[in-house]
């Protein structure tokens, strides 16, 4: 997937690090010289100049991206990228900083997917809004292992299968399964997949796409979204 991360700061940089670790393309947007080049020193496509402008959004190649992530530390830049891009048809995941906002933003900025807060969301989680959909990154478990809960879809081709007929990639494991008005519990091989059931997989981060091609299948990243702790 392609994601435009606006802002190189503490959220914006751990965002995209965690996103091209799992092999997705990010392109930085980012005004100031200098932190653009330190963006371009650890090796991300960078574009200069105010992610709340058009033109600019544009030269990061948002028509062609799946979502954008505005996360720099100021509201009103934002707000205007993520209006802009979901004008071009982009998810669109917005910062906030303080407290106060988010009920103003929940209640009058609709069109914006998924509102974040750096006090209560680290990388992992802002990953997961820009993800969307139905997989939520629960922990790092290593470098690059991580432990996933994945919502099974209708279009997912796993969908009717028993446990014991699931067939993950070798580098990864299902370590918990629960029907969609259960808990979560040891899975049992006569256990059947339907849409809504949710299943705990430990995978290594070069397996995570086929994952998700196996238990969500192709469906649009918007479709929801999906939020968890972490160090902000």
């Amino acid at each position: 997937m392609r994601f435009v991360n606006i802002g190189w700061g503490r959220v914006g940089r751990r965002t995209a690090r965690v996103l091209a670790e799992e092999g997705h393309t990010v392109v930085v947007v980012e005004r100031d010289p200098e932190t653009a080049r330190l963006a371009r020193e650890a090796g991300f496509e960078v574009v200069e100049g105010d992610g709340g402008r058009e033109e600019v959004l544009e030269k990061a190649g948002i028509d062609s991206a799946d979502a954008v992530g505005a996360l720099t530390g100021d509201l009103n830049v934002n707000f205007a990228a993520c209006m802009i891009a979901k004008h071009h048809g982009c998810r669109t995941v917005m910062r906030i900083d303080e407290d106060y906002r988010e009920e103003i933003y929940r209640k009058y900025a609709d069109e914006v997917d998924e509102i974040v807060h750096p006090e209560r969301l680290g990388a992992i989680a802002a990953k997961n809004a820009l993800l969307g959909g139905n997989i939520q990154a629960i922990a790092d478990v290593a470098q690059h292992l991580q432990i996933l809960l994945v919502t099974v879809t209708s279009e997912s081709p796993m969908r009717g299968y028993t446990m014991s007929e699931v067939a993950l990639p070798a580098a990864s494991r299902i370590l918990a399964f629960g029907k969609a008005d259960g808990t979560l519990g040891i899975p049992l091989p006569d256990d059947t997949l339907e849409a809504g059931d949710r299943i705990a997989v430990l995978a290594d981060h070069s397996v995570l796409d086929d994952v998700r091609q196996l238990l969500v299948g192709d469906i649009e990243p918007s479709t929801t979204a999906a939020t968890a702790g972490g160090e902000p």
